[in-house]
């Protein structure tokens, strides 16, 4: 791997990865750059995935990242509609229970991307407590 390769990656900007991988680590480094601690990425189970699970001083953070190229089918937040949050909900308990983390507080958060083709850099928006805990 050559200089420019490795920077390009760790820019997120390897074009070979899909457009939702990148997302993901530019969102996980944006976050580490605030100081959380990113404890997992990429969480699966039976019921889904949970793309980032970070610590943000005692809070156990959710984090949904959305990857678009343009807004023209709406901001890329939009996807984090009820069903969805519903679902993240779901999966947020079941990591909680599995890893003894019920009596610490929680939270969602969403993460925006927008990387237009031509643009060097992605804009990025977090939104914090971006929706509470729905009912099962």
């Amino acid at each position: 791997m050559n200089m420019l390769t490795g920077l390009c990656e760790r820019l997120g900007l390897n074009r070979s990865k899909p457009l939702g991988a990148r997302g993901e680590d530019i969102a996980s480094r944006y976050l580490q750059r605030l100081g959380y601690k990113i404890v997992a990425r990429g969480e699966s189970s039976r019921s889904g995935e949970l793309d980032i699970i970070a610590v943000d001083r005692r809070t156990v953070v959710f984090v949904e990242v959305k990857t678009r190229r343009s807004a023209d089918k709406g901001h890329p937040s939009d996807a984090v509609d009820h069903a969805k949050q519903k679902r993240l909900t779901v999966l947020a308990l079941q990591y909680l229970q599995r890893h003894d983390l019920l009596d610490y507080e929680s939270r969602f958060d969403v993460i925006a991307i927008t990387w237009p083709l031509a643009a060097k850099r992605p804009q990025v928006e977090h939104f914090k407590h971006a929706f509470q805990s729905t009912t099962v």
